[in-house]
């Protein structure tokens, strides 16, 4: 069999960081690690073949070569992903088709000859099977959840690594929360399966030997959902594997807000390499927490937490939402002081969505109020619900709060805020290469020369550098990050 895989394009969003991307030269954030590790579960004697749309394009001769086309996507993709399948229609290609979006939505598509729904663990080999049999059936699902142990080593050889700013690794699937807004638990359970360390030491030996240096990106559900084991099996082993190697990876992962409960945790991961976390903090509103179930944010001052993380050398990114029930009038002007109080530099602002097949999916359709599926989009201003507040009032207030926390005074104060209290872990030392030089000198040009609020970056690029010059790699960093949230922001 000839398996060519195709990632549906990104379009310009929040994550997609596309135009952050143009200082380092690199064309996608991160690679489909999925389709890399369902490479992996193929029969060796089949040849596969990946197209990332993010990176090159998907040319006739690519289709005309397969057997098949392994497709894959989530919401924010389905513009491409459905641009690939009638492509594929048109040319009398087989599509097979998995994935978060297909596994809650299959029944809305048309034109897939076959479905692979929920973990591939379990219902790709069914599918195999059938096609040796020669009876292949349309849908293909299980409720089970498999354990990790299943999962095979990603196909790193399938990429142009040169092409991605950052790699992508997996430690563990499912929550143990269940937030009503959230499908994480619908997709992948409430009991956090984990693989074993030596896999995941052995996961990370492989990307090594791929010659990848720099971030590497876990893209767990919530990377602490299984704390014990964390603490007391793979931590104590990933800081001896970075030590030694004197880390060759810097780690992002996402968490939940009681990571910093936990002083003990956050020393471990940050000797381990992590620098940078993400949170879902959602709301400074306790109303909104009690009313979508956020239990683990309530009852706390966020503000002291996130700056107690950013003190103890992890870097707090946060997501934020607007369009609660139980939402006030003034939720807009205090999600801008939270965000400016706690120092949080990137931040995701969307307003509420109810994902396919989520609590809040079928509260909403119950009430009458579901209008349709979500975008996917997190910062394109739009709900597939009929909110309780006035949608003109939810969408400018929305607007507000987007527009003043990245106009370049606001933005710029907030990094200042962080870095002043921000203590990385002094063993790791960055890692300078001439990509970076390249971001640097083209800051200088476009946010220093061409951009609005010049002023504001040369007052911070000179701080940072006479100041604090071991944060100064981070300073451009966010710079950059910035110009691309801004840009998100004028789009909207």
């Amino acid at each position: 069999m000839n398996i060519l895989m195709v990632n549906p394009e990104m379009p310009s969003t929040f994550w997609s960081f596309r135009n952050a991307l143009k200082f380092v030269s690199k064309k996608s954030s991160e690679p489909p690690l999925g389709l890399l590790t369902i490479a992996s579960m193929l029969p060796e004697q089949w040849q596969v073949k990946l197209i990332d749309m993010n990176v090159c394009t998907l040319k006739n001769q690519d289709l005309d070569w397969a057997d098949f086309v392994f497709l894959t996507g989530m919401n924010v993709q389905r513009a491409s992903f459905q641009e690939v399948v009638n492509r594929c229609q048109a040319r009398n290609i087989k599509v097979v088709a998995g994935g978060p979006m297909v596994t809650t939505e299959h029944e809305t598509f048309k034109g897939i000859d076959v479905m692979i729904l929920n973990e591939a663990e379990e219902t790709l080999p069914m599918f195999i099977k059938d096609l040796e049999c020669g009876s292949v059936r349309p849908v293909y699902t299980s409720d089970h959840y498999p354990e990790l142990h299943q999962t095979p080593l990603p196909r790193w050889d399938l990429l142009e690594k040169k092409k991605y700013a950052s790699m992508s690794v997996q430690y563990s699937r499912g929550c143990p929360f269940d937030c009503e807004f959230c499908s994480i638990t619908l997709l992948n359970g409430r009991r956090p399966r984990t693989k074993g360390t030596e896999q995941f030491i052995h996961e990370l030996d492989a990307l090594e030997r791929f010659g990848w240096r720099g971030p590497v990106f876990i893209v767990d559900d919530n990377f602490i959902g299984h704390k014990k084991q964390l603490k007391h099996d793979l931590l104590p082993s990933l800081v001896q594997w970075s030590k030694v190697r004197k880390y060759p990876f810097r780690f992002t992962a996402e968490a939940s807000m009681n990571l910093a409960d936990d002083e003990e945790l956050v020393e471990m991961l940050v000797k381990a390499g992590f620098e940078h976390v993400f949170i879902g903090i959602e709301t400074p509103n306790d109303e909104s927490l009690a009313e979508c179930g956020k239990s683990q944010n309530l009852n706390r001052d966020m503000t002291v937490s996130v700056r107690q993380l950013q003190k103890w050398g992890l870097r707090v990114s946060g997501g934020f939402i607007v369009g609660f029930d139980h939402d006030p009038p003034s939720i807009f002007e205090r999600q801008i002081q939270f965000i400016r109080k706690s120092g949080i530099v990137t931040a995701m602002v969307g307003i509420l969505n109810a994902p396919t097949g989520s609590k809040l999916f079928q509260r909403m359709k119950s009430e009458k109020r579901l209008l349709g599926f979500m975008s996917g989009d997190n910062m394109d201003g739009s709900t597939n619900f009929i909110p309780k507040m006035h949608p003109e009032k939810l969408i400018e207030g929305y607007k507000t709060i987007v527009k003043t926390i990245y106009s370049p005074g606001e933005y710029y104060m907030r990094v200042k805020s962080m870095i002043q209290e921000f203590h990385p872990f002094p063993e790791i030392k960055p890692h300078v290469t001439w990509t970076d030089i390249q971001a640097l000198f083209k800051s200088m040009w476009i946010l220093g020369v061409l951009e609005k609020g010049k002023r504001y970056y040369w007052k911070l690029f000179l701080y940072s550098l006479f100041r604090c010059p071991k944060k100064f790699p981070l300073v451009i960093t966010l710079l950059i990050y910035g110009f691309h949230f801004r840009k998100i922001t004028e789009a909207i």
